[in-house]
């Protein structure tokens, strides 16, 4: 067994994607036989979260998963405060790029709509959906990855690793759709290399990776100057809920500029604009989470 986290971990995070490779087939054919229909890629990333979760619990102790999850979501009653003020500034920035958006779009079709109507009863899924990325997000690439691998890197180092894993993450994912009906042994393996088709376009994966790679050393600056996931997991809460409104507002985002509306996958956060704003963000991230910029980290 290795003796650092950061190859405990790799360890576990291979085990645990081999095992999904081989039980993702079967999920898929016992969920066709159910008689539901969901595309292969979204049954293999379940099965990835399912597999990894398992193998990480197997390794719980030598990862000390416990150790740092209660560490970094300790103090929940006085974290509620940071949680809000991580939610306040995230929604603001959004909804500034929103307004902004907004404005250029009426300028590209002058005298038409450039907005609809904002469908209000799905908000309480879109908040809760929010909120658990979050949580999840927060716990796992913050309070357990990045802490997990400073003591083997240092912070600046672990910073940048753990954000550049984040925005992997988030890029590596198939973007088919296509359905199993049978068991088909392949599956796993094939779901597991269209994943990595979106790298094979740079055009659409660099500006992506950029604004994921910042908006992760955001938040992990976020909960280390805290020293809690409380004030990064509001910030993520509010990026994530900004996200899935803006496409319901907006009519069409070709109407907006790539620099503002995102030159890639992942709408706003691969465009100009919000890396600029995360940069802001993390030049003011101490008086943004409320702590005397005086004071030593």
């Amino acid at each position: 067994m290795p003796k650092s986290f950061s190859a405990k971990f790799a360890l576990a995070f291979g085990l645990g994607l081999l095992a999904a490779v081989g039980v993702a087939p079967f999920a898929a054919a016992t969920v066709a036989w159910m008689g539901f229909r969901f595309p292969m890629p979204r049954i293999f990333d379940r099965v990835v979260m399912v597999t990894l979760g398992l193998v990480l619990i197997l390794f719980a102790r030598r990862l000390r998963l416990l150790e740092l999850l209660r560490r970094g979501f300790a103090h929940p009653g006085a974290g509620q405060r940071g949680s809000l003020r991580g939610l306040c500034v995230s929604l603001a920035v959004m909804t500034l790029l929103l307004i902004t958006a907004i404005a250029l779009s009426g300028a590209a079709r002058p005298g038409r709509s450039v907005i609809r109507i904002f469908p209000w009863s799905r908000m309480p899924n879109y908040i809760l959906s929010a909120l658990v990325i979050a949580v999840i997000e927060e716990g796992f690439f913050r309070a357990f990855l990045l802490a997990g691998m400073i003591s083997d890197f240092g912070r600046t180092t672990a910073v940048l690793a753990s954000s550049a894993i984040y925005a992997l993450a988030h890029l590596v994912r198939s973007p088919a759709r296509f359905y199993v009906t049978g068991f088909d042994p392949m599956a796993g393996l094939h779901t597991l290399a269209l994943s990595f088709n979106q790298i094979a376009d740079p055009g659409s994966a660099l500006p992506t990776f950029v604004g994921l790679l910042l908006l992760g050393i955001v938040l992990a600056e976020a909960f280390l100057i805290t020293g809690t996931v409380w004030f990064s997991l509001g910030l993520h809460a509010g990026l994530v809920l900004g996200s899935k409104v803006w496409p319901k507002i907006l009519v069409a985002r070709a109407d907006v500029p790539g620099w503002l509306a995102g030159w890639g996958h992942q709408p706003v956060i691969s465009g100009a604009a919000a890396w600029a704003a995360a940069i802001l963000i993390l030049m003011w991230l101490r008086p943004l989470a409320g702590i005397d910029r005086r004071k030593a980290v």
